[in-house]
């Protein structure tokens, strides 16, 4: 029983690439050529166009889902407010850090006013950016 190998599906900009490369074919054509089918126990391929598509917009950047959800999963939108913890912190939720894609290692300024505290994101050059 000879199995043809199932490549992994493509993703990202090399999907896009592939998808634009075969604009001559079916939709299931191009999720077939990228990866998007599996094969059953008696050999008979099928094609995974909801993969495919929601693979799609991805590469394309395209956010249908709130930020807040993880892994498919629901989960709480962000409220712009935080409380400040049992032990003094207070916690930025990655909720906001996503909306900012802000990444490990960036680095705040924290100004303090009478009510409020300012936080200034530092450049790579070590600036104050506004």
């Amino acid at each position: 029983m000879s199995r043809k190998k199932k490549i992994e599906p493509l993703t990202g900009e090399s999907l896009l690439a592939k998808v634009k490369q075969l604009e001559n074919l079916t939709k299931e054509e191009k999720a077939r050529e990228c990866g998007y089918y599996t094969v059953t126990k008696n050999g008979v391929e099928r094609v995974n166009m909801m993969k495919f598509l929601n693979a799609l917009i991805d590469a394309e950047g395209i956010e249908l889902d709130s930020k807040s959800a993880v892994n498919g999963r629901g989960g709480r939108s962000a409220s712009y407010r935080i409380t400040v913890q049992s032990n003094g912190n207070l916690l930025i939720g990655s909720a906001y850090t996503k909306q900012m894609n802000l990444q490990p290692g960036d680095e705040f300024e924290i100004s303090l006013g009478r009510k409020h505290i300012r936080l200034k994101q530092i450049g790579e050059d070590g600036v104050v950016e506004d």
